[in-house]
């Protein structure tokens, strides 16, 4: 997939992938969305953001998953 609406700049937010060269990170859209936030709720609190930006948020971070193990406890 290509990611039109994730975007990265050394420049901006320290390099972390945002939306749209807007100041909004794809881990906080990420984190809102699996706190419980609906869609509806997260473009209100973040009213720059459309509905593709979430969407696309959501794959951008599953596909990083697919690309990188992250350290877990074990049970």
């Amino acid at each position: 997939m290509r990611f039109t609406r994730i975007t990265v700049n050394p420049k901006k937010m320290g390099g972390v992938p945002c939306i749209r060269e807007l100041r909004i990170p794809v881990a906080t859209v990420v984190g809102m969305f699996a706190e419980g936030m609906r869609d509806s709720e997260i473009l209100e609190a973040l009213p720059d953001l459309q509905t593709e930006d979430i969407r696309e948020a959501l794959h951008y971070a599953a596909q990083a998953m697919r690309e990188r193990e992250l350290p877990l406890l074990s049970a």
